[in-house]
């Protein structure tokens, strides 16, 4: 039994996220599995490093599954990308040792989210980017990211229910870059809650908007009140870059 090893650029605009769903065919997992049906004859399911909503990108999202088929990788990344959508494709194929799992073994991830900061909004980064008109406090949302980086329980900068498991995190570093009207906000953690990266993405919008505090930070650190940190973005300006074993 092989273990394929998956490296996945997609555009999530009219998928309904990574996770298959049994009565939709609109999900990436689900195209996926479909091709890898129809490339060896065997119903498997692959195992991706995470799940990412509905309407989410990725440039470098990996998954991994088992087969017996005797197809060379090269011939496999030819056949996905001939039967897989035009907004999916398969970047890489590697061959792994039999214990290797795409979400077990990751150690951290990157993640990238776009806002377009001007009063008149973009026509080519609409799709890929959050507007927001009003004019943002760099020096403030800066602040506040120094705060973020760490290791800290992020409970109150999540979307998750009530759970068991842990949710401390560690954010390695968090950098707002300008590029023109366009600023890039990356994180690069150990890992990453339920919208975790969108909900910290709108807190730090909200102080550089003067709609909340730096010092929100430590209070909802504190708390752990979900409510109490900024709103959550849209998923349509966020990417997952990259996977790191």
């Amino acid at each position: 039994m092989r273990n394929i090893k998956l490296t996945i650029e997609y555009d999530g605009k009219r998928y309904l996220g990574w996770q298959r769903l049994g009565d939709s065919d609109k999900t990436i997992q689900g195209k996926i599995e479909g091709v890898i049906t129809k490339m060896t004859g065997e119903e498997i399911e692959i195992v991706g490093s995470g799940r990412t909503d509905a309407g989410t990108h990725a440039r470098g999202q990996v998954a991994n599954f088992k087969t017996t088929t005797e197809m060379t990788r090269e011939e496999m990344q030819v056949f996905f990308n001939r039967y897989l959508p035009n907004d999916i494709v398969i970047t890489a194929v590697a061959e792994e040792p039999e214990r290797f799992h795409a979400r077990y073994n990751a150690k951290g991830k990157q993640y990238s989210y776009y806002v377009w900061n001007h009063a008149v909004p973009s026509a080519l980064n609409r799709n890929f980017s959050f507007h927001v008109p009003q004019k943002l406090d760099i020096e403030k949302m800066n602040q506040a990211c120094e705060k973020l980086i760490g290791t800290h329980d992020f409970a109150g900068f999540s979307a998750l229910k009530k759970t068991k498991k842990s949710t401390t995190r560690t954010i390695q570093n968090l950098t707002i870059e300008e590029e023109g009207n366009l600023l890039h906000f990356t994180f690069e953690g150990n890992g990453f809650l339920h919208k975790m990266v969108r909900i910290l993405t709108g807190t730090l919008i909200e102080i550089g908007l003067g709609k909340l505090e730096v010092s929100v930070i430590d209070e909802v650190f504190e708390t752990k009140i979900r409510q109490e940190a900024g709103e959550t973005v849209p998923a349509h300006a966020l990417f997952l870059d990259r996977v790191d074993y």
